[in-house]
């Protein structure tokens, strides 16, 4: 048996943006709709509920003891779900967050704006990085 994501879409109740990993980073106090992905945080949302889908799924496939094979077949759905998300934010950090800071860098002056541009790439590369190792 093998469940696609839409059979395994389940909803979500309370708080949509999910609990705190308790990591911080130097956008935390960005303003609500700050973020690169405010402008889609609706899609995204909706994609993450359907991704919760698929985990719940896996859980469910566990349960009623499903073939090995089509539980398998439904992490690596699941994963690549996850990963092709990761990769929508991080190109909407790269176009909003880090282009930002070089705008803003370059109308201070090199000298001035350097260090943020600096430290925003250090967290994409460092993002990037997590990413690649999963």
């Amino acid at each position: 048996m093998t469940t696609s994501a839409a059979d395994t879409t389940a909803s979500t109740d309370g708080d949509e943006r999910g609990q705190s990993s308790g990591h911080t980073s130097a956008q935390d106090s960005v303003p609500h709709g700050g973020h690169g992905y405010a402008k889609q945080k609706d899609q995204h949302l909706k994609r993450l509920r359907r991704i919760e889908g698929q985990i719940r799924g896996l859980q469910r496939m566990v349960e009623e003891d499903v073939y090995c094979i089509d539980i398998l077949t439904q992490v690596s759905a699941s994963t690549k779900a996850l990963q092709s998300f990761a990769l929508q934010l991080l190109e909407e950090h790269l176009r909003h967050c880090v282009a930002s800071a070089a705008v803003e860098s370059a109308a201070q002056g090199e000298a001035e704006g350097t260090g943020e541009v600096d430290a925003k790439v250090a967290e994409a590369t460092a993002a990037i990085a997590r990413l690649l190792r999963t």
